[in-house]
């Protein structure tokens, strides 16, 4: 395997409405997110800056891509130590910080992550496991601003 990998998304405008950016107001900012043989994701931005309720914002999509990342990085955790999720959900949060000139940036993101094992011997292995998973998420290691996670563990 190599030390590097290369990842591409498409992006398309599809908000221009005749008129472009004519206006502050003149024009939609929604946009089609692709990749080659995928679904498309719809996006905008946040209704708060003109954008449409329905589609995935760009903050929604950092903080799943936090959600899933340490998803994925905890489940193979698990798999490796022999404990035995049988579901996992997160209701992940992010606090976003506007500056006086519009600017802004994340301040933090919280994981909530409710997990179900199959034998309460497996708890203390459970939640310990959300450390080493935060410590390799590639995109937990990419961000500024601190990931923070609470699990809740269940047995089931």
């Amino acid at each position: 395997m190599s030390n590097k990998h290369i990842f591409n998304t498409s992006l398309a405008w599809t908000g221009a409405n005749g008129v472009g950016t004519t206006d502050y107001r003149a024009y939609s900012r929604n946009h089609i997110i692709s990749g080659k043989g995928k679904p498309e994701i719809s996006g905008s931005s946040d209704p708060v800056f003109r954008g449409d309720a329905s589609r995935y914002n760009p903050e929604e999509l950092l903080i799943a891509s936090l959600s899933s990342c340490h998803m994925l990085w905890y489940l193979h955790l698990c798999a490796d130590a022999g404990v035995v999720v049988t579901a996992y959900e997160d209701h992940a949060s992010g606090t976003m910080d506007i500056d006086k000139d519009g600017g802004g940036r994340f301040s933090e993101v919280i994981l909530n992550p409710i997990v179900t094992v199959k034998d309460s011997s497996m708890v203390k292995a459970a939640i310990e496991l959300h450390h080493n998973a935060h410590k390799k998420c590639f995109i937990a290691n990419s961000v500024n601003f601190p990931v923070k996670h609470n699990p809740t563990i269940r047995i089931g």
